[in-house]
């Protein structure tokens, strides 16, 4: 449907999937306009920050540590906007997604992303988050 423009925007493009992100909240939450970061890791983050804590490492930082376990990839970040929508470029495989919405209720997601093709849409919804805590 849509060529490339020229021949090196046909390079850029090629290997890479555009991952649009949105949150659909509850209609009982719906309210100020959102505005929320979001985190692309080639690793679990989590599982990652897990192992260098229970074994020692001397004189090794944890951002060395992950920077081994990234093997070159680097984390992507993004925000959503106001609507909750946004979209990132990235090489195809696996990633892990952190985000977190804050309000009266706090929202957090930690989903595995299998990224392939050139386009691939990710819904952040309560029935898929991590964690769903109060705030008082």
């Amino acid at each position: 449907r849509q060529l490339p423009q020229n021949d090196t925007e046909a390079r850029l493009n090629q290997g890479t999937t555009t991952l649009q992100i949105f949150i659909r909240q509850p209609p009982e939450s719906a309210g100020p306009a959102l505005d929320v970061a979001v985190s692309l890791y080639p690793v679990d983050i989590i599982a990652v920050r897990h192992e260098f804590f229970t074994e020692p490492r001397a004189g090794k930082r944890f951002e060395d540590f992950l920077k081994e376990r990234m093997k070159g990839r680097s984390p992507i970040t993004a925000r959503l906007d106001k609507q909750g929508q946004g979209a990132v470029t990235l090489a195809p495989g696996s990633w892990w997604l952190h985000a977190t919405l804050s309000g009266d209720e706090q929202l957090e997601w930690r989903l595995p992303v299998t990224v392939t093709g050139t386009k691939q849409v990710i819904e952040l919804t309560p029935q898929n988050a991590y964690t769903r805590s109060k705030t008082f």
